[in-house]
């Protein structure tokens, strides 16, 4: 550590005083110069007599240069002091090279400064012989190096009584280490602990240095305590006794501490909340001495990681105590752990079984079976309710003896008593009174097979007639009967299922079978209305001149043109709805045919989406056509393509209010490497509700209330659109919100052709 050098003293604008006082021995310059530095100088002649100090001499001596010159160190300190400086002069004039010594020197303050002093000779101008003297002050460095070596000292007290928490948790064993290393680190006598704890009260730990010493050792016979003592170390304070001669003690005391020959003491206690567990107790017999305050400190310090130790080993001990009983209990309880462990092995098993089983007998069987192999139990059966009948049906039953009762019908009102507390849902056993005829003296539990919707049927189990079935036993029989119920109400439910899934089945081929059939029967009589429409148009037009009233407004037309453009729209209407039921028949069988060819969108879509551009601005709405700059060319169905477009654009028209936009956006996407067509088609000035939105491809499904204007609908376009994309291998969406709808339709650009 450095210390910064006192500031020098101003430059003195004449020569020294001590330069004068000493005759001139040598040149004022010389002496002008040694005045001016900061470091301590001073010239002895050869009796010793201070010739010359400069200024920071005298500062560190503690009085001017001038009152010091011709004095001796014999006239300034104390014998000890000039008798080493003495010893410099002398080593400096005896030899050629510097002498350096260590001397210490009070200063005006009375405080000690330890100084290294290094002594040169040096001849006068006269010839006379001279000694040269430099001093450094090295107080505050060697104060520094002391701290660090008693911090040193402190954290090696503090790391081996650590280190030794680490490695022990006996009491015992860490006193006597904590008094060791307490011994050692202040470098005393004896160091002891005298303990409060009822179970080892007195000195349990002692460290006597020289064990083999004749001195008394002190123990328990030297310390007694009176209440005011107990009490102010009950509240953490601390005795210090620098010398026991001097110090205000009751004779008692003072007669015990002489005859150990103790000369000084310390002792710190160590509490535990209010409680009292002992005392660190130091004692010095050689000689008094004092106690410095960071020896205080680290003993506190001591005693409070004694007393932590202390407590950690005790709750350690009481770990240990719990330990050892939980052990204990552990042993007890192990045949009752592997039990459950295999129970719980037993239930996995059997509700592993029975919960993929569809079959009831499947799952009595499975049931029945493994709990008499885990229950030990000489038989059991399961039976099934008819609640309506008020019957009892043993459908399984397992014993390793005794007459089989499978297949027996009970009637529950013959045995009330059981019965009664079954369908209640309570289970119970009991011994029999009477020995069974087939059994003898047996012992009985039931328990029903129940679930949230009432008794299904029951489990019993038959055992010894000194035999109780434990309660871990009866949790399994219960949850053994939880997963039965819901096992058999499964496999109850599928075939109720099942037989409803034919059911449906069978109607909805009718149902294929009679579209398909109407849609053929009808097919051939409304074509020929169609023809014979036509005919009665020509008819018309050649002898009333039909084509002429037609171009008329609707208002001016007569009655024969109006009839006879009702006839052709609902002939158009049924044919329309004939072709769309077939259609979807040909679809959902796989009939319907597929023609792949190319088709550039970018040249053959503009002109198709025309009619629809005129139909929108007639219905005062606008269609925009949006297409990307470059479009692949798309390998699909043109027919099956075209009845989606017009179908989506047709409902667009239809649906949208006059004033609003629909949007046709055509894009190609990337899909994991291969590229798909996108057709994004916007309406504006509707929106379908989400609950409707998964339906509204469902067959002759219409949205309610969607249709304002009543242009009516049969309901199967949106639903022959989604068999068309998707018998083109692609998908179709629907978003909407906000008063805007929007049908999206992915393509592959390659269609590939149905197997």
């Amino acid at each position: 550590m450095s210390v910064p050098e006192p500031s020098p003293p101003p430059m003195a604008a004449a020569p020294a005083a001590g330069f004068v006082a000493a005759g001139a021995m040598f040149d004022a310059a010389l002496a002008q110069v040694l005045d001016a530095i900061a470091v301590p100088v001073f010239i002895q002649d050869g009796q010793h007599r201070w010739c010359f100090l400069n200024q920071a001499c005298g500062g560190l001596m503690g009085d001017a240069p001038e009152r010091l010159v011709g004095q001796t160190p014999s006239d300034r300190f104390e014998p000890a002091v000039a008798r080493t400086f003495a010893a410099g002069v002398k080593g400096a004039l005896a030899g050629d090279r510097a002498h350096e010594y260590q001397v210490t020197l009070p200063d005006a303050a009375g405080k000690q400064n330890v100084v290294i002093a290094k002594a040169s000779p040096l001849q006068a101008p006269s010839g006379e012989p001279l000694v040269l003297t430099t001093l450094q002050n090295i107080t505050t460095q060697r104060q520094v190096s002391q701290t660090l070596k008693r911090q040193s000292e402190r954290e090696r007290l503090l790391g081996a009584i650590a280190q030794h928490l680490l490695q022990s948790m006996n009491p015992e064993e860490l006193l006597q280490t904590t008094v060791n290393e307490v011994r050692r680190f202040l470098k005393i006598d004896w160091a002891l602990f005298y303990s409060f704890d009822p179970d080892y009260q007195g000195v349990v730990a002692e460290s006597v240095k020289g064990q083999s010493s004749a001195m008394a050792r002190p123990g328990s016979d030297m310390l007694s305590f009176i209440p005011t003592d107990l009490t102010r170390y009950r509240q953490g304070e601390m005795l210090m006794i620098d010398d026991i001669s001097t110090a205000n003690l009751p004779p008692p005391y003072r007669a015990q501490l002489h005859q150990a020959q103790v000369q000084a003491c310390l002792i710190i206690p160590i509490v535990q909340g209010e409680a009292l567990y002992g005392l660190v107790c130091a004692l010095n017999q050689r000689q008094p001495r004092p106690w410095h305050p960071w020896e205080v400190e680290t003993l506190q310090e001591v005693a409070t990681q004694v007393g932590s130790a202390i407590k950690q080993a005790r709750l350690y001990s009481q770990v240990q105590q719990l330990n050892s009983d939980l052990e204990q209990q552990v042993t007890q309880r192990t045949q009752q752990l592997q039990t459950a462990l295999d129970f719980e092995a037993t239930l996995k098993r059997i509700t592993d079984r029975v919960r993929d089983s569809l079959d009831v007998n499947q799952i009595m069987q499975t049931a029945v079976k493994e709990l008499t192999a885990a229950l030990t139990a000489k038989g059991s059966n399961a039976a099934l309710y008819d609640l309506e009948q008020g019957t009892s049906t043993i459908y399984y039953e397992y014993n390793s003896s005794g007459p089989a009762y499978q297949g027996r019908v009970s009637h529950m009102e013959a045995f009330p008593e059981v019965y009664d507390q079954l369908l209640n849902g309570q289970y119970f056993q009991f011994c029999s009174m009477e020995p069974n005829p087939d059994r003898g003296h047996v012992a009985m539990f039931a328990c029903p097979i129940l679930d949230d919707r009432g008794v299904l049927g029951d489990l019993w189990l038959i055992n010894g007639r000194d035999h109780g079935f434990r309660d871990i036993e009866i949790r399994l029989v219960q949850q053994v009967a939880n997963q039965c119920a819901i096992a058999i109400r499964q496999a109850r439910l599928y075939q109720a299922a099942q037989s409803q899934v034919e059911e449906l089945e069978r109607l909805n081929t009718l149902k294929d079978d009679f579209l398909s059939t109407v849609s053929h029967e009808l097919r051939t009589p409304v074509t020929s209305m169609k023809v014979a429409l036509q005919l009665l148009g020509v008819t018309l037009s050649q002898e009333f001149d039909l084509s002429a009233d037609q171009d008329k407004p609707k208002a001016e037309q007569s009655r024969i043109s109006r009839y006879f453009h009702i006839l052709q729209e609902e002939c158009e209407r049924e044919i329309s709805l004939i072709n769309d039921l077939l259609d979807l028949q040909r679809l959902d069988v796989g009939n319907h045919p597929l023609r792949t060819e190319p088709i550039p969108l970018k040249q053959w879509l503009p002109p198709w989406a025309d009619s629809f551009v005129t139909r929108a601005k007639s219905r005062d709405q606008t269609l925009e056509l949006i297409m990307a700059p470059s479009l692949p060319v798309i390998h699909t169905d043109m027919a099956s393509l075209e009845r989606v477009l017009a179908e989506l654009l047709n409902n667009a028209c239809k649906y949208t209010p006059p004033g609003e936009r629909i949007t046709l956006d055509v894009a190609s996407i990337a899909n994991q490497g291969s590229s798909l067509m996108q057709f994004t088609l916007t309406n504006t000035g509707i929106s379908i509700p989400p609950e409707e939105q998964r339906r509204i491809f469902d067959k002759f499904y219409r949205v309610p209330s969607a249709d304002p204007w009543k242009q009516g609908g049969t309901g199967l376009g949106l639903a022959l659109v989604k068999k068309l994309v998707q018998y083109l291998g692609g998908d179709i969406g629907v978003t909407s919100g906000d008063r805007s709808t929007c049908f999206t339709v992915t393509l592959p650009t390659q269609t590939a052709l149905p197997l």
